[in-house]
């Protein structure tokens, strides 16, 4: 599997040997290795080599192969797959090798090189010349709304023989010379090689997202990874849309891989008209969209999830926090075994080759909170949807990821069908980081957060254990604390865990607003327990209107605890009234 090497003197052009689909045969008795680009045809279709076996290279094509035929012109690149990094992606959207599409027309066209637009950006340096500079030292900062610099890349360091002065400056410009090496305002990476750190930190940060289903039961750190799977018509996408929106990271990579392209417009188009609430300015201006629709060549797909993680190490090498969200990875999945397949690979479980949980396990290994080579704190956080047909998470997609993510949101059909959104089931989830989390909110100064969750998790337990039942005999066959139970069930249900995407003082929720939610009926369930307790009806409990408090989530605002605290006053008033 190492580099061909020419067996005479005379090396012969490489020349195209076969073509199935996205697969390239080529003869080529040069020098070449695994994973090196190669252009294929007058078109140029970019291809990578992913198999070496004697004067033989096999290459997967991330373009449409039509027109390629046997006996045309190969063109290797001598080096590894690579995109561009730098300032100008912030803002952009881009096809799975991150060739920006501003510009690209209606239609892509075969060898599309993506010229990306001609722009400048503020300098200003941050070292003295003839000073010393180490590997990830920060050279000198770029004037952004997300605070962004230029960077002493991997293994250099010396002396700054050269700073360019204050300006602007575009992307290929040489700002300065550390130890006889030109740094640019941006640099290339090798996609599939995870950017170097000083050491990986513990998750022990809370990344909020705004979902109260989440925050309160199922949280995240940040650097941590999660795996939301779901069926067709759970509400995957506006989930992970309202992820992208919300949460307080400080820079989002989107990735759709193999959605369909109506979704990816409504995300843009979201984006570039949702106000920023950290710059004032669009919450475009801090994201970077990553398009591989549909309808976009498949082995694309294959290599947008590794694109998407390099531009993330980027930014947290910047010590920012990062969130990548790739939607979805079972389409990722179809793309290597669609390309499996054709290479005659031994098929396992569903067709999916037998290195499916290998390559799951190496994109999920790149999230992290890190501290960097330049002594910075910076993470990566990987939300991937997970679509398994017909809602089977034993698949192999599903049942590998779940191995190797830190939390699982798993979306119910039943209460996505009932309209309950997000349909974020709290029996088939699981969030590995609570421990953690529950020593960061005590020192936030919200001491009551583990407490809260547990009694929350135990009541909802409890009214899934009476549902069935309920059904059978009937609510009214219950004693009266199990009544209580249920009439709990639904008042979490509907006042705390629901949440409206489209109401303005619902689609996000404060850390506080739903402490105040959740405390405020939790007060109620207890006091209803205390009245069944002391002998009160259990049907004139259930009579009481709870309307206020299930409309406080979106008539309060987003950080209002007062009104949510109102409502709680006004249901125990009426209780206290009618009994």
């Amino acid at each position: 599997m190492g580099a061909v090497k020419a067996p005479h003197d005379a090396v012969e052009a490489p020349r195209i040997l076969r073509v199935a689909g996205p697969l390239v045969e080529l003869t080529y008795t040069g020098g070449t290795a695994m994973h090196d680009v190669v252009l294929l045809g007058e078109a140029a279709v970019p291809a990578e080599v992913v198999s070496i076996r004697g004067d033989v290279v096999t290459a997967q094509a991330y373009e449409y192969t039509g027109g390629l035929a046997p006996g045309g012109p190969a063109r290797p690149q001598g080096g590894p797959l690579s995109v561009r990094l730098g300032p100008g992606l912030l803002g952009g959207v881009f096809d799975g090798l991150l060739r920006p599409l501003a510009h690209a027309g209606d239609r892509l066209t075969a060898g599309h090189t993506g010229t990306p637009e001609e722009r400048t950006w503020s300098f200003t340096p941050s070292v003295p010349e003839g000073g010393q500079a180490a590997e990830g030292e920060v050279l000198g900062e770029i004037g952004l709304p997300v605070p962004l610099g230029v960077l002493v890349p991997p293994g250099c360091s010396g002396p700054v023989t050269r700073i360019a002065p204050a300006g602007s400056y575009d992307e290929g410009t040489v700002v300065a010379v550390v130890a006889g090496k030109e740094i640019r305002m941006s640099a290339r990476w090798p996609v599939r090689k995870p950017r170097p750190v000083r050491e990986r930190l513990g998750a022990v940060e809370p990344l909020t997202t705004g979902q109260r289903a989440i925050d309160l039961l199922f949280p995240m750190a940040l650097g941590s990874t999660v795996a939301v799977p779901g069926s067709f018509g759970t509400g995957k996408t506006v989930l992970l849309q309202q992820i992208a929106k919300w949460c307080d990271a400080d820079v989002i990579v989107y990735v759709g891989c193999g959605e369909r392209g109506n979704e990816m417009a409504d995300v843009i188009a979201e984006l570039s008209e949702l106000e920023d609430p950290r710059t004032g300015g669009r919450l475009h201006d801090r994201t970077v969209v990553i398009a591989n629709t549909s309808n976009m060549p498949m082995m694309a797909r294959e290599a947008s999830i590794h694109t998407a993680a390099t531009v993330a190490e980027y930014f947290r090498d910047m010590g920012l926090d990062v969130v990548l969200i790739a939607d979805s990875t079972s389409r990722w999945a179809e793309a290597l075994r669609e390309f499996a397949s054709r290479m005659g690979e031994l098929p396992a479980e569903e067709g999916y080759p037998a290195r499916l949980a290998s390559e799951l396990a190496a994109f999920y290994e790149r999230a992290a909170a890190v501290r960097t080579l330049g002594g910075r704190t910076g993470s990566v956080t990987v939300i991937g949807a997970v679509s398994p047909p017909g809602g089977d998470v034993t698949e192999p997609v599903t049942a590998h990821t779940e191995r190797f993510v830190r939390c699982l949101w798993s979306l119910d059909r039943d209460l996505a069908y009932a309209r309950h959104y997000p349909a974020l089931s709290w029996s088939a989830s699981f969030s590995r980081d609570v421990a953690a989390l529950a020593a960061a909110r005590e020192r936030a100064g919200d001491r009551d957060w583990p407490q809260r969750r547990t009694r929350v998790a135990a009541l909802l337990t409890e009214a899934d254990r009476l549902a069935d039942l309920v059904e059978l005999v009937g609510v009214a066959a219950l004693p009266p604390q199990e009544r209580v139970s249920v009439l709990a069930g639904r008042l979490l249900r509907e006042g705390v865990l629901q949440q409206n995407a489209l109401s303005p003082l619902d689609s996000y929720c404060s850390p506080a607003k739903t402490g105040a939610l959740a405390e405020a009926v939790l007060t109620v369930v207890a006091r209803c327990g205390e009245l069944a307790d002391s002998g009160a009806r259990a049907d004139a409990v259930e009579a009481v209107d709870f309307t206020p408090l299930l409309r406080a989530r979106e008539e309060a605002g987003p950080e209002d605890t007062t009104a949510v605290e109102a409502a709680r006053d006004t249901v125990l008033a009426r209780l206290g009234e009618a009994l």
